[in-house]
């Protein structure tokens, strides 16, 4: 950092050091998207009215987002005070980790996963402690248990993980469950459940009943594609859903985003058939990869993982040269969203050629 680039106030340091989120590199109009995990469908039409109709711009909106909470509420089985709505998943994450920890505390999560993860727990004040994912690129939950301390205050499992695309089973989370302590937060990060279609896949809602510790995140970001518009939800106990209200900014749920949550859920069905498109083309596309000699996990999000180790920067490079901008975490590997048909097949033609060139040894390629 040079001398021009340092603050001119007295700042925290631990965040000046922190890099600062920074968006895929955007896609020209040649080019397709794939960095984002965005819907590529375009929203429905009455999605859309919904949004139009909302026009008291001069008016805030419900803080608690009332009807939007009663409409998932009633889906869910649960009070509508057993959810919390706010400005996509992540806001969240990031209210209940500050209601939970501090300086001094750690919060555990599997790495690699969610990108936003480190960052909300410094700003928090605590320390990460991230645990390495298992050779398949899932969550190694018996480690992570081990790793539990009387520091720890909050446990994050994202299934499907983010980046990588892997579930945790219910089995698997039951098992750690077990072993958690009863008084940690135990956050299930569900941003991709709609996409899952492995039937031993944990599902956290029916859960909520069993563990007064566990929250589940869910949004309207991906599956029902309102990603530009940012509304997510949280399902759990009050008390700590209540906390992580205190510390929400408030009114940050517009009226045009909550119309147009529950538009979606109005259209549900639909909007889900989108979602069997995109989880097809996605299994079709892991199964030609596969074929060609690619080493990737089998994925349940709406993206692929390539895990291409130090030739990251250079693969990704190549697929910003023929139209395909892409999600690259160096030196791990590359996300690559499930977009439209035609930028699936220009994938599946560039990776053939790609897979080819790394070497021997690379990760993403499979022996022989």
């Amino acid at each position: 950092m040079s001398p021009s680039d340092l603050p001119s106030v007295r700042l925290r340091p631990e965040i000046v050091a922190l890099p600062a989120y920074r968006q895929g590199k955007p896609a020209d109009a040649a080019a397709f998207k794939l960095s984002s995990n965005e819907n590529p469908f375009d929203p429905l039409p009455s999605v859309i009215e919904a949004v139009n109709a909302a026009t008291a711009f001069n008016r805030y909106p419900d803080a608690s987002a009332l009807a939007l909470r009663e409409r998932l509420a009633a889906r869910f089985g649960v009070s509508s005070d057993e959810v919390h709505v706010g400005s996509g998943s992540v806001a969240l994450l990031a209210q209940l980790i500050l209601a939970a920890a501090g300086p001094g505390d750690e919060v555990l999560y599997s790495w690699r996963s969610f990108e936003a993860y480190p960052g909300l727990v410094t700003v928090s004040g605590a320390t990460s402690v991230q645990v390495p994912n298992r050779a398949n690129h899932g969550h190694d939950l018996p480690e992570m248990a081990a790793a539990i301390n009387d520091r720890t205050r909050v446990v994050i499992v994202c299934s499907p993980n983010n980046p990588t695309g892997t579930i945790v089973t219910a089995e698997e989370f039951d098992a750690f469950m077990a072993v958690v302590p009863k008084d940690l937060l135990v956050i299930l990060d569900e941003a991709y459940a709609e996409f899952v279609t492995a039937p031993d896949a944990v599902k956290g809602p029916p859960l909520l009943a069993r563990y007064p510790n566990l929250v589940v995140l869910r949004t309207f970001s991906k599956a029902y594609g309102l990603a530009g518009l940012r509304v997510g939800y949280a399902l759990g106990p009050v008390p700590i859903l209540d906390a992580a209200r205190s510390t929400a900014i408030p009114l940050s749920v517009t009226g045009p985003a909550g119309a147009a949550a529950i538009a979606s859920l109005d259209v549900e069905r639909e909007l889900l058939a989108r979602v069997e498109v995109i989880a097809e083309r996605r299994d079709a596309a892991w199964q030609a990869l596969t074929s060609q000699g690619w080493n990737i996990p089998n994925p349940q999000g709406n993206f692929l993982w390539l895990p291409t180790g130090e030739q990251t920067t250079e693969v990704a490079d190549r697929l910003f040269a023929a139209g395909l901008v892409v999600r690259a975490f160096q030196p791990d590997g590359i996300r690559v969203s499930i977009g439209e048909g035609e930028a699936v097949e220009k994938l599946l033609r560039i990776a053939a050629d790609i897979v080819g060139d790394l070497p021997a040894g690379n990760p993403a390629r499979r022996l022989g």
